[in-house]
């Protein structure tokens, strides 16, 4: 069996192909002592290449999008009938039976994502496979359980026999426990991923069932006492590497998986804050609760959880920032002389009714953000967003918009935060995080030292926050050192006091913080507190942590207001892999630029299903230790203040 294994994984060297190109290698003939392969084509009924058009050869990469259409019920299933007949993929193979008599022989397909997938090989023992290889998305049959298929019986006639079969993605393809809810499979709990699908084919004998290959392995949902075990790994590593009669073949095409979600599918709201008794007068078309919004829309109106904590005292003056009403002199004027009596205590708002500050702009082909504006007595500072409504592990989320500048002509802050982030899909037990092997996660997101710790959590957060406030890293940077004003009006210079030197000198800038939310998981080998370093293709990224239980860690890079919000759009992605995440921003998608990387080293990155928000939001700048502004002090809005969402794309 030694010599096929060699003869196999060259044939997988020359037929692996890596990128969505054309390379210049055949299929060739497969053998053992029983039997020869060739000719094997997994994605024969679909031809769609990565421009859209139709492409025969098999080795041109595919290009498919997931349809959303049913998918919160049931999750995404790759092909829907929409876009296959029949709503599976086909494959074929010819074999040729060399035994000498008639019989039949055992196959089945493994599908696996190659985009967002741990090697199989541990890192430091090659003889074994990598622990969270496991975690990859794999599968085969609807039904694991049917096991390796069998084929007719086939003449010893020195024939190739063309053999035909079907098979689909869907979630949970290895039907754990974890994801159903009684004796339903809830396979939208663990969806299929984005990125590049390979396809491998493996053949073998009867006599190799009865031993050789464990119950674990024909049967991909049974696993073994130390876990689940790759197919792959153990065909061609493991144990099975020494079957006799046996077989792995790697289709010549890929798949490659995007998701785009439609913004002009309605967009839902979610009954927990605004039921239908109360509030249907405020719905439309096109933002509601009616079933075809209920079971179609793949955004929803998002609303925050206002944390006590944010309350602010806020000058009782009503002002629109970003046309010009507002001044460095005045906001130090204000801050000087209104007194705490005067201040109006307010905490951030969340919308009053729906659909009313998130809605879809059919001509625009465009959804609007709109913080409003207020009336005096009517203090607000309202908070606006959306949210996805289909959880998905990995991806490269690329958001395309058009968010409020944040900055006036003269610099002046608005008191917003732009966000576009990533958040937990659900808290339950199904969407746990893997375990932190070093004392634990910090339990609760609020929270801290004294916190409990745990195994596991289900917590997961990763952001785009983009505001005025300073950079914590290098450490000299921060804090910087303010001069506290005295209220004298007879003089100037008293209450009017200048910015120090390196805050004044990145005035017309803001910051793109870049942050993970680990919930403070010791395991990582270069965990630390303060500020430390991480670098990516020779750029160097300064990571800060507050301390040792502080749950998340964060970049910050100063950008210019007027390129990120002065334009008509501008480009915002968040780039989230099995050990890595990577931040980019940039005029156009092909023209992305790195402003924030982290990796296993020094953070935990979470493995759960997440949904993406888009959010213009008031944070309480207490947050953000140094920020020049204080939220206190900035005036609430007298005009609407409008972001557009324009699309966004995950692959």
């Amino acid at each position: 069996m030694k010599s096929y294994l060699y003869t196999i994984c060259s044939l997988g060297l020359l037929i692996l192909i890596h990128a969505c190109s054309k390379p210049k290698e055949t299929i060739p003939v497969a053998k053992t002592d029983l039997f020869a392969v060739r000719e094997f084509v997994a994605l024969t009924n679909y031809v769609l290449d990565s421009t859209g058009k139709e492409h025969q050869d098999p080795r041109i990469c595919r290009l498919i999008r997931l349809d959303y259409r049913d998918a919160l019920a049931s999750g995404f299933v790759i092909p829907s009938q929409r876009q296959v007949e029949g709503g599976f993929f086909k494959f074929r193979f010819s074999l040729r039976n060399t035994s000498g008599k008639s019989q039949s022989f055992r196959y089945y397909l493994i599908y696996e994502n190659e985009t967002y997938a741990f090697p199989w090989k541990d890192h430091s023992d090659s003889s074994k496979m990598y622990p969270l290889a496991a975690e990859n998305f794999y599968g085969n049959w609807d039904d694991p359980a049917t096991g390796f298929h069998t084929t007719a019986e086939i003449p010893a006639d020195e024939a190739f026999h063309a053999i035909t079969d079907s098979f689909r993605i869907i979630g949970n393809p290895r039907n754990e426990p974890r994801y159903f809810n009684g004796e339903n499979n809830d396979r939208w709990k663990r969806n299929p991923r984005v990125g590049k699908y390979a396809f491998s084919l493996i053949i073998t004998v009867s006599e190799n069932l009865q031993q050789g290959i464990p119950a674990y392995i024909q049967d991909i949902s049974q696993s073994s006492p130390a876990g689940f075990v790759h197919p792959l790994w153990f065909f061609l590593h493991g144990e099975g590497k020494s079957l006799n009669n046996t077989l792995v073949l790697k289709a010549p095409e890929r798949l490659k998986v995007v998701a785009v979600p439609d913004l002009s599918a309605g967009i839902f709201i979610n009954p927990f804050h605004f039921r239908k008794e109360e509030y249907g007068a405020f719905f439309s078309s096109s933002c509601g609760q009616d079933e075809n919004i209920s079971q179609q829309a793949q955004i929803e109106q998002f609303i925050h959880y206002i944390d006590p904590s944010t309350r602010f005292n806020n000058i009782p003056v009503i002002a629109d920032v970003l046309k010009g009403q507002y001044s460095k002199l005045d906001y130090n004027w204000n801050r000087s002389f209104y007194t705490q009596e005067e201040c109006i205590g307010a905490i951030p708002a969340t919308s009053k009714r729906p659909c009313e500050t998130v809605y879809y702009d059919a001509e625009g082909k465009k959804i609007i953000l709109k913080n409003p504006g207020c009336k005096f007595g009517e203090w607000r500072k309202e908070n606006v967003g959306i949210i996805t409504r289909h959880g998905l592990t990995y991806g490269k989320y690329t958001v395309r918009c058009k968010l409020t500048e944040l900055l006036n002509k003269n610099n002046m802050w608005n008191g917003l935060t732009n966000a576009i982030w990533l958040i937990t899909q659900d808290q339950s037990s199904w969407n746990l995080r893997r375990s932190c092997n070093k004392e634990g996660y910090l339990a609760n997101y609020y929270g801290g030292k004294q916190d409990d710790r745990v195994p596991q959590v289900a917590y997961s957060e990763i952001d785009f926050e983009i505001l005025k406030t300073v950079p914590y890293c290098p450490p000299w940077v921060l804090p910087p050192a303010y001069n506290i004003p005295i209220a004298d009006p007879v003089h100037v210079n008293y209450w009017n006091i200048p910015f120090p030197e390196e805050v004044a000198a990145m005035d017309p800038m803001i910051t793109v913080a870049c942050t993970n939310w680990d919930m403070a998981c010791w395991e990582p080998e270069k965990f630390e507190a303060g500020c430390g370093t991480v670098e990516k293709d020779g750029q160097k990224f300064y990571a800060h942590r507050w301390d040792n239980w502080y749950r998340a860690l964060t970049e910050k890079t100063p950008e210019l207001d007027d390129e990120l919000f002065g334009s008509e759009y501008y480009y915002f992605q968040i780039d989230w892999r099995p050990e890595e995440i990577i931040w980019r921003i940039g005029p156009e998608k092909d023209k992305l630029r790195v402003v924030g990387y982290m990796n296993k080293d020094i953070t935990s990155i979470p493995n759960n299903q997440m949904l993406l928000i888009i959010t213009q939001e008031f944070h309480n700048t207490k947050w953000w230790i140094g920020s020049p502004y204080a939220q206190d002090n900035i005036p609430f809005p007298e005009n609407d203040i409008i972001g557009e969402l324009h699309e966004i794309t995950i692959e």
